[in-house]
């Protein structure tokens, strides 16, 4: 009966060491990719920040300013001033006509899809 029992507690404690031995695979591989993770995020943010610079540099108001004025022949654009802006208040629009209902109306269809 005790070498039963000696077998069986054998047996247990090589399966609890596969089962840690495979779990520290495990846990390994997971760190690796976080780190990889890691690294690509910084990567991204540098790209995003270069990038960001590079739109703020195109958006200057004085080159795009000289731009419009360069091709104005072909595109037309005029340089935006603050007198060219209105209120909403100032705009005219259209009013809808409602039509007028002198009958009856026949509804066809179903109610509550």
């Amino acid at each position: 009966m005790r070498s039963l029992l000696y077998i069986v507690s054998a047996l247990a404690v090589m399966g609890l060491a596969y089962w840690a031995y495979s779990e520290n695979y495990k846990t390994q591989a997971s760190l690796d990719r976080s780190q990889a993770l890691q690294s690509e995020i910084g990567r991204m943010q540098e790209e995003l920040a270069v990038l960001r610079a590079e739109w703020a540099y195109l958006n200057r108001p004085d080159r795009l300013r000289d731009l419009a004025r360069m091709n104005y022949g072909k595109l037309e654009l005029n340089v935006l001033e603050p007198g060219q802006f209105g209120r909403v208040d100032q705009v005219a629009y259209a009013e809808d006509e409602i039509p007028e209902v002198t009958g009856a109306i026949d509804v066809i269809g179903e109610i509550g899809q």
